[in-house]
């Protein structure tokens, strides 16, 4: 079973950048597509992005293209979530989930992370 462990949240003023990182257990982690989601308060958990296992193939969701950018190191087993020029709106806590292959689709997703809390102030 692969244990994750997301890191990185803080708060922000808007315009800022974070970048978390998720930290894998396993080396199986190397040969799973690892996806980033978010959860606001009262909304439902949501796709951000998602990369494959060689890092190659990378999607985004359109709320986040051109500001945030997804990258891994298989060697240190850690997936990472660039965050540039945040918006109170992308208030909310991020969590990585690995997955067989890399989609938008939350249930492909098998094991996830406890989440962290990226908070950005207006």
């Amino acid at each position: 079973q692969v244990q994750l462990v997301e890191s990185g949240g803080g708060l922000v003023q808007a315009g800022d950048s974070l970048t978390l990182s998720c930290a894998a257990s396993e080396r199986t982690f190397t040969a799973s597509a690892v996806g980033w989601f978010r959860q606001a308060p009262g909304k439902e958990r949501e796709f951000v992005a998602a990369i494959n296992w060689s890092g190659i193939n990378t999607y985004y969701a359109d709320s986040v293209k051109g500001r945030f950018t997804i990258s891994r190191d298989n060697a240190k087993r850690t997936v990472w979530l660039q965050m540039n020029s945040l918006k109170p709106e992308d208030t909310a806590v991020y969590y990585c989930a690995t997955s067989r292959i890399a989609t938008m689709n939350i249930r492909a997703y098998n094991y996830w992370g406890q989440g962290t809390q990226a908070t950005v102030s207006s």
